[in-house]
């Protein structure tokens, strides 16, 4: 079974920066894309951004600006730079990766934002 695994997550306060890792146990270059989603504790879980194999990019309109997904084939892992947080970005962050057939997710990492 493929594993991902996050990490990176944390406590920060407003306005502060965190950048999140996935890291997946075989080559991420046979997933069709990656993607982080994230999920506040009462809340549905919301879909955050992808990243293609292509290296084609999208985040939600609520994080446009401020977080940049990337990923480097070589360490097979997938990175979520977070900037200017905010406190509704309070969530569990989870990694996601899928071919045409199978989806796999990670544990999830805790970013907190707080003053």
């Amino acid at each position: 079974q493929v594993q991902l695994v996050e990490s990176g997550g944390g406590l920060v306060q407003p306005g502060g920066s965190l950048r999140l890792s996935c890291t997946a146990s075989e080559t991420i270059l046979t997933f069709y894309a990656m993607a982080w989603y994230r999920q506040a504790p009462g809340k549905q879980r919301e879909w955050v951004a992808t990243i293609t194999s292509g290296g084609s990019t999208d985040v939600v309109d609520s994080v446009k600006g401020r977080f940049t997904i990337s990923r480097d084939n070589a360490k097979n892992t997938m990175y979520l730079q977070m900037n200017s947080l905010r406190p509704e970005d309070t969530a569990v962050y989870l990694c996601n990766a899928y071919r045409t057939y199978l989806n796999y997710w990670g544990q999830g990492t805790q970013v907190t934002v707080s003053a």
